[in-house]
């Protein structure tokens, strides 16, 4: 088992998870995190600390597609460790549904 990052956090990104996972397994892209599958040592610390609710076990159903985009992503975005603030308009994207098609971003984010 290891968490995921689910669409929830697109144009979002609440650092929150990034100051307390004690492996350091979140890769950042331009409007969202993702967790390395395989680093991630499913404490699920970082669960609870999302406000957007956007971390989820990938033992939940349907949840496959994310499990495959998390790994696929962390791979190539940089790993980041340092919590930074929010975009200023997350929380007008806070709850927004079926933010994947019309605004998941594959480019990197800054890292640490």
């Amino acid at each position: 088992m290891t968490y995921i990052v689910n669409e929830s956090c697109i144009k979002c990104k609440y650092m929150d998870c990034v100051e307390v996972c004690p492996v350091d397994c979140f890769y950042e892209g331009e409007n969202m995190l993702v967790i390395h599958p395989d680093e991630c040592i499913d404490c699920g610390v970082c669960e609870p600390e999302c406000p957007a609710e956007a971390i989820k076990p990938d033992t939940e159903p349907g949840l496959e597609k994310w499990l495959e985009i998390n790994a696929e992503y962390a791979k190539t975005w940089p790993n980041i460790t340092v919590k930074r603030e929010p975009p200023p308009d997350a929380k007008e994207w806070d709850g927004v549904p079926d933010k994947f098609a019309k605004f998941f971003s594959s480019n990197p984010g800054e890292g640490d």
